[in-house]
């Protein structure tokens, strides 16, 4: 027998080398000489090896499966652990970030990070963009559309995005129902050459950009000019999948369009203000939802009245409710 060499230092959850290789041979010839595996201590540590009931001079090897569910098994409990323990560290330290400003705590980290003014939040997003390789999620709502800013937005838009799709990535876009017929929204889907599909909602989420499901971007103000990039894996994964399931909602308006279709008179819009009016929302709150000015909705209030026969809005409110416009699937 040839003499044994030092065994190597390492973690105990890891065989080494030569312990992986006597593992092997006693899997082969159905045990090992316990003197031989003196000099592995990790092949009891780990549970590689037993005592042989029969023969107490030699080991005899535990199943692969069951050596292998251990082990990892012992690996579940020790990431437990140490979540436990950041979260004990996080609660004690806690007051001292409070203290010391939470803006501030926050920017410093990297799994979120303040991003301030329309510059700096449109290079983040374009260096997010230029790393896609397989899909860019954005929720798009009526805001800026119809000013300088979204048309100077939109030119930066464009180029990135037809760079991505070349690369051979996809783009998913959710817009509301008030921008289906948008010129700056329909000269997008003109110009844009790949696997680029868009939708259409009554109501949508603030804005809302996704990259590969590695970063998401997301306001952080009222008037768009502070903005969060998320790279907490399990928020950015939490973001893709309410945007899928808004996504499997909403009605097709690109690269097919499908019209939905009016109700004895009542069109898809004006179904999506009754909706709100008997919630009991003002003019000016539906036209915040919904992307509108509040002209058009105060225009659409008074269709729709016309349409029901009502002469006030509290016989509206009733009347809406019993026409049965607002009945899932009507």
């Amino acid at each position: 027998m040839s003499t044994p060499a030092a065994h190597s230092e390492h973690g105990p959850e890891d065989p080494c080398r030569a312990g992986i290789e006597l593992y092997a041979r006693a899997l082969r010839e159905g045990g090992a000489d316990r003197r031989e595996a003196a000099h592995l201590p990790c092949l009891l540590e780990t549970g590689l090896l037993r005592p042989d009931a029969r023969d107490g001079g030699r080991l005899e090897p535990v199943p692969p499966a069951l050596a292998l569910h251990r082990m990892l098994r012992a690996t579940t409990d020790r990431a437990a652990h140490e979540r436990r323990r950041e979260q004990r560290l996080a609660e004690a330290f806690a007051p001292f970030m409070r203290a010391a400003g939470g803006a501030a705590a926050v920017a410093e980290n990297p799994a979120i990070r303040v991003v301030s003014g329309t510059g700096p939040i449109n290079e983040a997003i374009t260096e997010a963009v230029s790393g896609v390789v397989h899909e860019l999620l954005c929720v798009q709502p009526n805001v800026h559309y119809n000013d300088s800013r979204g048309a100077a937005a939109q030119v930066v838009a464009m180029d990135r995005d037809q760079a991505l799709l070349e690369r051979g990535a996809r783009i998913r876009t959710l817009y509301q129902h008030t921008q289906r017929h948008m010129p700056l929204v329909l000269a997008r889907y003109e110009q844009l050459r790949g696997d680029a599909e868009a939708r259409s909602l009554d109501e949508v989420t603030d804005r809302l950009i996704v990259a590969d499901r590695d970063v998401a971007f997301i306001p952080a103000d009222g008037d768009g000019t502070v903005a969060l990039e998320v790279r907490h894996p399990a928020l950015v994964e939490f973001l893709a999948t309410t945007f899928y399931r808004l996504w499997w909602q909403a009605t097709p308006m690109y690269p097919q369009t499908v019209h939905r279709p009016s109700l004895n008179g009542i069109t898809p819009r004006q179904r999506a203000i009754a909706g709100l009016l008997v919630e009991g929302h003002t003019d000016a709150v539906v036209a915040d939802r919904l992307g509108m000015n509040i002209r058009t909705v105060r225009v659409h209030i008074a269709k729709l009245a016309a349409t029901l026969g009502s002469e006030s809005r509290a016989q509206l409110g009733y009347l809406i409710g019993r026409s049965g416009i607002l009945d899932r699937g009507a």
